[in-house]
């Protein structure tokens, strides 16, 4: 064995742990965070007990935090929230063979039923019966990772070789779902994508979509930080920074605005080249109608406009500037078989460190209101951008 291989595990022989106290944060309602002793019981045959290690705060959380909601789902019971984790195996359940004590592990938090037609087909991500750590869908909600420990099924735990940090391991979540989406895209050498919204997403959708091939990759954001640091930092070849202005009411207004930003979009892609047909791919990592507009507009004819972003759910959107112009419209949700690709493409060094995409970390479980609260602003108490915020224990 390799020495840097050995140093990713401890040589412990398995053990099985028995039921103990643990911290858990708990969110109770909206900003209602507590600090509770649970009690967890030794991994069932097929689990494996994580010591959790780093966790990233997502978008998903900081709405729960805010509304006790996220979306259309609702929290009926004490949650704790987390889903982009990393840790360390600690304990392992009596049927399940490949894992050693100490090994370190990113965490794959949502668990399909592995028995509907949509798992068989490995889209599991689309399994009706999937139950999503941090997430209000079933009921009894499965609790989320900001816990010291959990048990986990072993199945959903990706092994990391010990040159991807804590950190960047918790980030394979995010990157997962770029994945997904550039799989889903298609992209083929040579391809113009365009990019809307430079916060995490964004970002790991931009990068992965150069490295897919695309040779233009233009991110746009009305935060001018976000959009320079996805310069700076090679996730993203072109910016675009895009005006605040008046939301119009009246949907030809939207709908012309939308035209608009297109327009200026495209430009900017295409500088030097001698025709301007659009982007071959537009993602948009935002949610917001304006985007969806815009990234309708934005797509060449026969091109493919990726919905990564969940934010409004009813939308307007000029249909027939897809119908007319076979414009593919393709939904993102989550991602299926990415962690073994993510944890490839990390380890290889070929993206922007993902590091360096955490720019303010808190250490603790009593932490978790204060970070909650972090990552939902654009700017910190000193004025510097917030990007990825992480809660290590």
């Amino acid at each position: 064995m390799a020495p840097a291989a050995l140093s990713d595990i401890q040589t412990l022989p398995p053990t099985y742990a028995k039921s103990s106290s643990i911290l858990a944060s708990v969110l109770h309602g909206p900003r209602d965070i507590r600090l509770e002793t649970r009690t967890i019981g030794e991994p069932a045959p097929y689990e494996l007990q994580i010591a959790i290690k780093s966790t990233g705060i997502c978008g998903s959380d900081c709405a729960y935090y805010k509304n006790f909601r996220n979306g259309d789902l609702q929290a009926v019971a004490p949650l704790s929230l987390g889903h982009e984790s990393a840790g360390v195996v600690i304990a392992i359940g009596t049927a399940v063979t490949g894992f050693q004590l100490g090994e370190r592990v990113a965490l794959e938090v949502g668990v399909p039923c592995d028995n509907c037609r949509v798992c068989q087909r490995g889209r599991y991500n689309l399994c009706s019966k999937m139950r999503f750590r941090s997430s209000a869908k079933s009921v009894p909600h499965y609790q989320g990772t900001l816990q010291e420990r959990i048990n986990h099924p072993a199945k959903w735990c990706h092994k990391i070789p010990s040159r991807v940090s804590f950190d960047a391991a918790s980030l394979l979540e995010p990157l997962s779902v770029a994945i997904h989406s550039t799989r889903r895209a298609s992209i083929e050498q040579g391809d113009t994508a365009v990019v809307f919204g430079a916060g995490t997403i964004g970002l790991v959708v931009a990068a992965m979509a150069k490295l897919c091939g695309a040779t233009t990759v233009l991110i746009a954001d009305i935060d001018a930080g976000r959009v320079q640091y996805a310069l700076r930092h090679g996730f993203a070849t072109k910016g675009y920074i895009v005006p605040r202005t008046k939301l119009d009411s009246e949907i030809s207004e939207k709908l012309d605005a939308a035209k608009e930003l297109a327009s200026e979009i495209n430009e900017i892609a295409s500088e030097n080249e001698p025709d301007v047909e659009g982007a071959d791919v537009t993602f948009d990592c935002t949610g917001k109608e304006v985007c969806m507009q815009a990234g309708l507009y934005t797509t060449r004819p026969g091109g493919k406009l990726v919905m990564v972003g969940m934010g409004t759910p009813i939308q307007t959107l000029p249909l027939s500037a897809a119908h007319l112009r076979e414009v593919d419209i393709l939904g993102i949700f989550r991602y299926a078989n990415t962690y073994a690709t993510g944890i490839k493409i990390l380890s290889a060094g070929v993206l922007p460190a993902l590091d360096q995409m955490v720019t303010h970390r808190f250490h603790g479980l009593a932490e978790v209101g204060n970070a909650l609260e972090l990552a939902a602003a654009t700017v910190d108490e000193r004025g510097e951008r917030v990007g990825k915020v992480v809660i290590e224990l």
